[in-house]
């Protein structure tokens, strides 16, 4: 019920309105977030690298109403590849298709998402694709695949999400021809005829999605991660769960892919302790940085995964 409440809130234009006017919504906020400008961004990822961690930047945002909007999105990214290329960080970038027109006209996303991909691949970068909630699967599995294929776009990868029924079959066919996945448990609220409902069954299927995924790796010959930490292997895990962790480790070990060929990614601000353990056992490590100020529905949903998140925020309301 509270998580439900929490992700309608993530879409409440009152809600947003509200509560980005209090200014310990900020602070509790920018526990997940490193700041409003590119520049915060590039700084906690220096301090990422130097303990051996990889990261991903995320210019927040989603869902733009005008053409205007998701050309400015376009050149946030685009503008985030320059800053990471300047600074000689080792990260790529993250992409919502909402974010750059998907919403507005396949066309127009296509030509954006296409302009960035271009850019990116001029610095040997990478762009991960990331997934929304279920409306959207079909168009950003179709755009993503599109790059691929029609574009000759290889420097791109997916978000798959764990809770969805037909996450098996879509993983299945992007690792026909070795696309790299993010797998995630997924953070949108969806009705049981789409996701699991249960989170038992949202594991099970994680773990089974997580075997496929590095026995795909291991068909395409265990690609690793690339010596700039820009390029991720084919298999992603995100999760922040030690037992999801566990398991791709030792079916990994098992089935022989080298650790170098297994990337572990998390968000900032969370469970820095399992980041640093997991680089201490020899495995990549990638942390999504999110900035900008269109943080309110990032924040909520981060608020909607866990309820000690809940608690940190009712924390800082009482200390303003």
């Amino acid at each position: 019920m509270l998580r439900s409440f929490l992700i309608y809130l993530s879409k409440a234009v009152w809600a947003r309105q509200l509560v980005t006017r209090w200014k310990f919504a900020w602070r509790a906020a920018s526990r997940f977030i490193a700041g409003e400008k590119l520049e915060d961004a590039i700084q906690a990822i220096r301090v990422l690298n130097e303990k051996g961690i990889n990261a991903t930047l995320d210019h927040l945002g989603e869902n733009t109403a005008t053409i205007e909007d998701a050309r400015k999105a376009t050149q946030d990214i685009i503008d985030a590849i320059d800053a990471i290329e300047k600074a000689g960080v080792r990260a790529n970038v993250s992409v919502k298709l909402t974010q750059i027109g998907l919403a507005l006209g396949e066309e127009l996303c296509a030509e954006n998402l296409e302009r960035i991909l271009r850019h990116a691949d001029q610095y040997g970068n990478y762009v991960r694709v990331d997934m929304e909630d279920s409306t959207c699967v079909d168009g950003t599995l179709g755009l993503f695949q599109r790059m691929r294929h029609t574009c000759s776009l290889a420097n791109t990868g997916i978000v798959i999400q764990a809770y969805l029924y037909r996450s098996e079959q879509d993983v299945r066919l992007i690792l026909t021809d070795g696309g790299r996945i993010r797998l995630c448990k997924g953070a949108y609220k969806e009705p049981p005829d789409v996701a699991f409902p249960k989170k038992k069954d949202v594991d099970a299927n994680f773990d089974r999605l997580t075997e496929i995924m590095i026995d795909g790796a291991l068909a395409h010959g265990s690609p690793a991660l690339s010596q700039d930490g820009r390029i991720p292997p084919i298999p992603a895990i995100g999760s922040h769960d030690p037992n999801r962790l566990a398991y791709a480790k030792a079916y990994a070990q098992k089935v022989g892919l080298p650790k170098q060929a297994l990337e572990f990614q998390m968000l900032h601000g969370i469970r820095r302790d399992l980041q640093e353990q997991t680089v201490q056992e020899g495995y990549p490590v990638r942390i999504y940085v999110p900035y900008g100020t269109e943080w309110y529905p990032y924040f909520m949903r981060r608020l909607a995964e866990r309820p000690a998140n809940v608690w940190f925020f009712i924390s800082n309301f009482f200390r303003r």
